[in-house]
């Protein structure tokens, strides 16, 4: 914890990785760095100090766990970034979307419910999957090189129903497994 003094617990989650605030995160180094850190922050390399140093690392080992959570998940990321960037993502009262996204999830909604089997249900999946893969491509153009952060929260929206979509497509797989 000392041998960073320039960080607090107030600091941004890039910051307190060392990472510029973009989208695009070397996971590698992400997690090398969460690792050091956590190292460096463990309560219980505080055992012996007195009760407020103890306090202290436990918070920063809070802090550092929350941050990793956010920077390893690209949806908490782009969402985290909008945040950054004044630009909330407010996702329970703004749904405002595309037509052709809501066409778009209507449909998959209709193509589920009329899903007879695995087969159909994993197709789906697949179609999710690479829809998934291009929004967040999107996401990384949106937010390092266009910054575009009302663009961006718009885009986190959308991904959220997908990920949503998506979840509800596994457990439907999971239902005809059993």
């Amino acid at each position: 914890m000392n041998s960073n003094p320039t960080l607090n617990l107030q600091s941004n989650d890039f910051e307190i990785f060392g990472l510029s605030p973009q989208f695009a995160v070397d996971r590698a180094a992400l997690d090398a760095r969460w690792k050091d850190l956590q190292r460096e922050a463990h309560p219980d390399r505080f055992a012996t100090a007195d009760a407020q140093a103890q306090r202290q690392a436990m918070q920063w080992s809070v802090r550092i766990n929350e941050a990793y959570q956010r920077l390893k998940d690209p949806l908490k990321r782009a969402a985290y970034l909008c945040e950054l960037n004044g630009v909330p993502i407010q996702a329970e009262n703004n749904t405002t979307m595309p037509k052709a996204f809501l066409v778009q999830q209507m449909q998959w909604r209709e193509d589920l419910e009329e899903a007879s089997g695995l087969e159909d249900l994993e197709r789906m999946a697949d179609d999710v999957a690479t829809a998934r893969r291009g929004m967040l491509q999107d996401l990384q153009t949106t937010a390092d090189e266009q910054r575009d952060w009302p663009a961006l929260a718009q885009q986190v929206r959308a991904l959220m129903f997908v990920e949503r979509f998506a979840s509800d497509v596994e457990s439907r797989i999971d239902l005809l497994g059993q």
